[in-house]
């Protein structure tokens, strides 16, 4: 039901007949359960971008298990506001919680207000949730409401004998895998035309070195069917799963299509930290939920490389981004702007260059503040630079200096730089440091001065 039909009386569960009563005109289509079905397992496969453990929940929802990937989204909060972006831009009216336990977020998410429920914070989030909330049969709920029981806190006062005894095993089950007494075992979608191999043991593995062992062999297994295809993996998702049927899953991004057993191996070994094996694992399963084509190329070290050829760094690039984050690895590149801050943007490790260059004639320092500092000057003429200026409660005496470079504001990006001016000072201090001054305004209409820059270029 959504804003409009409720405020035309509409309710769920009303007969046609009685709707049409209130709505003489209502359009009134038959129902395809399977197409809505098949919809919602498309849209599973959808998640599969945020997580390699995801659960169809007919029929209306989706689990998905973001505990070895929320951290390639910085944080549960961002995940969440991107997945919700997104289905919102395509029509799709969507509420998410994440919390502890399936049982949990499935209850936040439809009778509460969505959103993070704290970890062992689950019996707080749902205590005031209807009974509903806890997946219950319509029937049962009928029933609980007859004698008095509307609220799940209300469940947690009541014997636990004389529940089951009247109401049936689902109602302690359900209260219980909300709270996470008892575990909860969801099937992953996998789409058949994913690459994926899965090994299973005969005795439960725990030891790091036995699960490094695995790894090896999973990706031995795997990239002989990439090659088979043609494409290398962007991204792989590992899935290890308990005796307790509990999932361990960690996801590793690469920055260029790759097929080699050992880099990729390697990769997922650095990820071992966030698997808690618990008493054991019993299988494993590594999927390329992310592949692009691959054509085999030849490369070359930097120490024999000739003049003008392509060096291969994208595995020491996974490796560093890997261990230290995906946002932490990047190069700079030049943009065609005038204002200093401006030119130069963050791009990824192995982004081709597009072209763009800083000119060759205007030098630039190495290390550039943002925003510029304020310091004090003295100019012994308007248009010359400072003899001395004071900058962190450090007084410097200029030796020599170059300039000025008239940078003027870009009018066409906003009306407020329209009569923005700088003149920039390249100066050299007595101790041999040398720095990047501007003054924001011409001499005589009282401009200040900042440091920009230190260093050469």
């Amino acid at each position: 039901m959504d804003d409009a039909a409720l405020s035309l009386g509409l309710t769920r569960g009303m007969t046609v007949t009685h709707a049409q009563s209130l709505v003489p005109d209502l359009t009134v289509l038959d129902a395809d359960p399977a197409k809505d079905a098949d919809a919602l397992v498309r849209l599973g496969h959808w998640c599969t971008m945020y997580s390699p453990l995801v659960t169809p929940d007919p029929p209306d929802g989706i689990f998905i298990d973001v505990a070895g990937s929320a951290h390639l989204f910085q944080g549960e909060g961002a995940l969440i506001e991107d997945l919700l972006h997104r289905l919102r831009r395509a029509d799709i009216s969507a509420k998410a919680a994440i919390a502890d336990t399936p049982g949990c977020a499935w209850g936040v998410s439809r009778y509460g207000s969505g959103g993070i429920v704290s970890p062992g914070r689950a019996s707080e989030a749902i205590a005031s949730l209807p009974v509903a909330a806890l997946r219950l049969a319509q029937s049962v709920v009928s029933s609980l409401h007859e004698v008095g029981i509307e609220r799940v806190a209300q469940l947690a006062s009541k014997p636990r004998a004389s529940l089951r005894l009247r109401f049936g095993a689902d109602v302690l089950l359900r209260f219980d895998q909300a709270l996470g007494s008892v575990t909860e075992a969801l099937t992953s979608l996998v789409p058949p035309e994913v690459p994926q191999r899965e090994l299973k043991f005969a005795e439960p593995i725990g030891d790091p070195e036995d699960l490094k062992r695995v790894i090896s062999k999973l990706c031995e297994l795997l990239c002989p069917e990439l090659e088979r295809r043609g494409v290398g993996a962007r991204r792989l998702d590992l899935v290890f799963m308990r005796v307790d049927n509990l999932a361990q899953a960690v996801r590793i991004g690469l920055s260029r299509p790759y097929r080699e057993p050992v880099h990729l191996s390697k990769l997922l070994a650095e990820r071992l930290v966030l698997v808690d094996p618990g008493f054991g694992i019993e299988s494993a399963a590594l999927t390329a939920s992310w592949i692009e084509a691959l054509t085999e190329r030849q490369t070359i070290g930097r120490h024999i490389a000739a003049e003008g050829s392509d060096v291969d760094v994208g595995q020491l690039v996974d490796t560093l981004a890997v261990r230290l984050g995906q946002d932490s690895v990047y190069r700079c590149a030049p943009v065609e702007s005038g204002l200093p801050e401006r030119a130069v943007k963050r791009v990824p490790a192995l982004d081709p260059a597009h072209g763009a260059a800083w000119p060759k004639h205007l030098p630039r320092p190495a290390r550039l503040f943002s925003p510029p500092e304020k310091i004090i000057a003295i100019a012994e003429l308007p248009d010359r630079p400072p003899r001395q200026f004071t900058w962190r409660h450090q007084r410097l005496r200029v030796i020599r200096a170059d300039g000025p470079e008239r940078i003027h504001g870009e009018w066409w990006i906003s009306d407020g730089e329209t009569n923005l001016t700088r003149d920039y000072y390249r100066v050299e201090t007595a101790d041999g440091a040398r720095y990047w001054l501007f003054r924001d305004a011409p001499a005589e209409r009282g401009g200040s001065w900042y440091l920009h820059g230190v260093g050469e270029a």
